[in-house]
């Protein structure tokens, strides 16, 4: 049952008019061979006309089959094993069975016993047959790797290894999947610990999660993998090469710093809305009137002035703001020959480490501003998102912090320059610049980070 289950399926995928040009081509070279073998029998015969006819038929039908079924029948073979890149490495165990192998080969030589003839060529069949079963192990196998939607930098996720099966009757055993690293190029890998798959049946798939941790925000590039195997004895570990290119883009960590708990007191009065509404922060106090309702009066301020004086709160819902990050970064100041001139050594406040920080707590602050369901509008440099939702706009807002870089100084000053034209939204700009910086007509409306000072003190 087994057998004509397997015949069936291999029946259901077959390219008929693929296999009836292979019978067909089949059934004429067997003509054309049974052919020759007349033309040879008639020659020795001496009926050199009826062998001469015979050897042109033949010649004729072979030269057919040829021209009009081979090409046919290449169209339809798949090429894919020819692109295989496998690569051979002779493990410790290998050289020890190959150095016994020698050995015997020698007292072979040397004595010329034949039992020892029989031992080493079943020796060298063993090798052969190695070779052979870990080529079936690894063909016909393929690999996805699925990785979640949103990764942050310094938190683990779980990523999903698959290995699919392609064979129609043989299973695949004791495979590695690993990832390839590049000779030239930055280190590290989106796949750094290998994923092992004990048996993978035939035409079925086998899924592994694997937990992944990226330590920095970017982008991660994964150009190919290596499915490894040693089977049937581990003389030999051969891999093949899978070109799967796969990237990563790993957002800003969005745990709360202590940057974001420095500023998150000031932050939170400064954003307030100074408007009067149904809040339950105390915006002001007022003289009663008529239409007021009572539960509002402020008891003890009506008992000092002698009249009665209500609350006003304010809004609770009108938390708008528009988050700025200023991606200009100068280099700090040093001073040379009593002279003041751009510094661009490595020290605690170089402009590579005050960008980082300044997109950390860019990130944080949009995440809080998500958590609060605050209406947010983020602009940076090249980049601006409409005011929103905050949860319908944070992950556009990370992505692109993920792979901002830091701009040379402008001398025009247009990121400013534009916050100047909206003075109705309350402004959080997170700048690495230093204080002075900052037009004055901006100052009114906004609050200002400078991530220089936050990492002085």
């Amino acid at each position: 049952m087994a057998a004509r289950s397997t015949l069936a399926q291999l029946w259901a995928k077959a390219d008929r008019p693929g296999v009836r040009a292979f019978m067909l081509s089949i059934t004429a070279l067997s003509a054309a061979l049974l052919l020759a073998l007349y033309s040879s029998a008639a020659a020795e015969a001496g009926q050199v006309l009826l062998a001469a006819v015979c050897a042109l038929t033949a010649l004729g039908v072979a030269g057919w089959v040829a021209v009009t079924l081979v090409p046919v029948l290449a169209k339809r073979t798949p090429l894919r094993w020819i692109g295989y890149k496998i690569e051979y490495r002779i493990t410790r165990e290998g050289w020890i069975y190959i150095s016994g192998v020698l050995l015997i080969a020698l007292a072979a030589l040397n004595t010329g016993n034949n039992l020892l003839f029989l031992i080493l060529a079943s020796l060298i069949a063993v090798i052969l047959m190695s070779g052979f079963l870990s080529w079936i192990t690894l063909s016909g196998v393929s690999l996805r790797l699925e990785l979640p939607e949103h990764i942050f930098a310094g938190q683990t996720v779980r990523a999903i290894v698959e290995l699919e099966n392609e064979k129609i009757t043989l299973p695949s055993f004791s495979l590695r999947v690993e990832a390839v690293q590049p000779k030239k190029g930055p280190a590290g890998a989106i796949l750094e610990t290998p994923v092992f798959f004990p048996y993978i049946r035939k035409q079925d798939r086998e899924s592994q999660s694997v937990p992944m941790t990226f330590p920095r925000r970017g982008l991660y590039r994964q150009e190919a993998f290596r499915i490894v195997t040693r089977f049937p004895f581990g003389f030999l570990q051969k891999a093949r090469r899978l070109d799967l290119k796969t990237q990563a883009v790993v957002y800003p960590s969005v745990e709360p710093t202590d940057d974001l708990r420095d500023v998150l007191p000031g932050l939170q009065g400064a954003i307030e809305s100074m408007a009067k509404g149904p809040g339950t922060d105390l915006y002001a106090l007022r003289d009663y009137v008529a239409t007021d309702s009572v539960r509002h009066v402020h008891w003890k301020a009506s008992a000092r002035s002698g009249s009665l004086m209500v609350r006003e709160f304010t809004r609770d819902d009108d938390c708008r703001v528009l988050l700025v990050l200023d991606p200009h970064v100068r280099p700090p100041i040093g001073r040379v020959n009593n002279s003041a001139v751009p510094n661009e050594g490595s020290g605690p406040n170089c402009g590579a480490e005050i960008f980082e920080r300044a997109v950390q707590l860019c990130a944080s602050l949009a995440w809080h501003f998500y958590e609060r369901n605050a209406l947010l509008q983020f602009r940076t440099f090249g980049f601006e998102t409409p005011l929103a939702q905050a949860r319908d706009i944070v992950f556009p807002i990370l992505r692109h912090l993920a792979l901002a870089a830091p701009q040379p100084a402008d001398a025009n000053e247009a990121l400013m320059a534009d916050l100047v034209a909206a003075p109705e939204l309350f402004k959080l700009i997170v700048t690495g610049q230093p204080k002075g910086s900052i037009p004055a007509l901006v100052w009114h409306s906004s609050y200002v980070i400078f991530v220089d000072e936050l990492m002085r003190q």
